[in-house]
């Protein structure tokens, strides 16, 4: 993948508050890093890619049981070197993750609008893990309409479903996920 595509993809993005801005601010920095999007770029981190599912109603959103984590999150994961784009990550990580395919990108911009452009950023930290130091994500996230409710549970995950955006809080997820739900809210007016 192209670091300079990421770079030009960050640069399009509208940060929704301050705390984005020093997101983007630094993706843009660790964009200029070679290897940035390799797993095993650890300092400060690397590029992850990830997706916010909602169901064909636009009603619910498809959350995963992380295994290492321990906690609800949207699916997503490392970028690959087969990978084209960021978006292309999210969705390849979808399909594995919990099986659904067909995805409808939408536009953080506007309301309803469709789009492949990026709909939040976050910055968060991994614990060291056996080999692995900790390090950072520098999750670029996307939003997705789904074409069909069926979902494929995978050996990645310890469990995944759909939730209603109004329970989302009370599922045990981290403040990255809950920011960008109210972000989804709003799309859906």
């Amino acid at each position: 993948m192209r670091l300079d595509s990421i770079r030009e993809l960050l640069r399009g993005y509208t940060p929704a508050n301050a705390t984005e801005a020093r997101f983007v601010e630094r993706m843009l920095e660790l964009s200029r890093a070679e290897g940035a999007c390799e797993r095993s770029h650890f300092s400060p981190g690397h590029f992850t890619a990830s997706a916010f599912v909602l169901s064909p109603d636009r009603r619910d959103l498809v959350l995963i049981h992380h295994k290492k984590l321990g906690i609800w999150v949207q699916p997503g994961g490392h970028v690959e070197p087969s990978d084209e784009d960021l978006i292309g990550a999210a969705r390849r990580e979808v399909l594995e993750e919990v099986g659904l395919g067909e995805l409808e990108a939408i536009s953080a911009a506007r309301p309803g609008a469709m789009g492949s452009g990026v709909f939040d950023v976050d910055i968060h930290t991994i614990p060291a893990r056996k080999a692995d130091p900790a390090h950072e994500h520098f999750d670029v996230r996307f939003a997705f309409v789904a074409q069909s409710r069926t979902l494929v549970h995978s050996d990645e995950v310890a469990d995944l479903r759909w939730v209603q955006l109004s329970e989302i809080e009370q599922m045990g997820t981290d403040e990255s996920v809950l920011r960008a739900v109210n972000k989804l809210r709003a799309l859906r007016g």
